[in-house]
């Protein structure tokens, strides 16, 4: 149901059994729905991830460094779903950086950043390859975390969508990581797309970035229809 209020500007969440959203044509409210959880074995390894990230942030960081990436989260701001500025914390940081290394088989970054900016990323483009499952993703490499050993642009996909389908905001699953070196890798980086898809269907991508010294990039979003 669309809504317009003058004392409600924006919303978003749920309340009891009613959950407020937006899209393009406005804000409106629906029945709250509660999904199943799947508890798969892919939920399972992101959650032992971040259970272990959170530990270590208590256990394992000095006050030092738990210092500095709170630092780097007062001087660095983000945009929430409404696209408001807010700030994170730096457990915030520590742990959505250094849960996409995990993901993608690197080494955990635990002294905080003393470069007070989100991570910048050119939006690759991504050709769909139905016959092999395939996904071609061309990159720009002179990119910051094209360049250095310790970055790199970590890559997710989505099943197949209907290709009518506008907005999609996941869930996504891991696929491959494209690491930074001396000398930069080449594009483009072929990668097996982590769900089958046929030619005609939509599959959406997201991007991280990430930078040697643990910083995150906002995700980057895209999507392609199969030929």
């Amino acid at each position: 149901m669309l809504f317009k209020s003058a004392t409600i500007t924006q919303a978003s969440g749920s309340i009891g059994g009613v959950t407020a959203s937006r899209n393009r044509f406005g804000m409106y409210f629906r029945a709250r729905s509660l999904p199943v959880n799947p508890n798969t074995s892919f939920q399972q390894i992101m959650r032992n991830i971040v259970r272990t990230l959170s530990t270590a942030w208590l256990d394992v960081l000095t006050a030092d460094q738990r210092s500095a990436w709170n630092v780097y989260a007062a001087n660095v701001s983000w945009k929430n779903k409404l696209g408001d500025t807010v700030f994170l914390t730096g457990l915030n940081h520590y742990v959505r950086g250094n849960a996409a290394r995990l993901q993608a088989g690197m080494d955990v970054v635990n002294d905080g950043p003393i470069v007070y900016a989100l991570p910048t990323l050119t939006l690759p483009v991504i050709t769909l390859v139905p016959a092999t499952d395939e996904i071609s993703i061309a990159f720009t490499n002179t990119d910051d975390w094209a360049g250095e050993v310790g970055g790199a642009l970590v890559c997710y996909a989505s099943r197949p969508i209907s290709p009518t389908r506008d907005f999609f905001v996941g869930p996504y699953r891991f696929m491959d990581v494209i690491e930074g070196a001396v000398v930069p890798p080449a594009s483009p980086d072929v990668q097996d797309a982590p769900y089958a898809f046929a030619s005609g269907q939509k599959v959406a991508c997201r991007f991280v970035a990430l930078r040697a010294d643990g910083r995150a990039s906002t995700p980057f979003r895209i999507d392609s229809v199969a030929p």
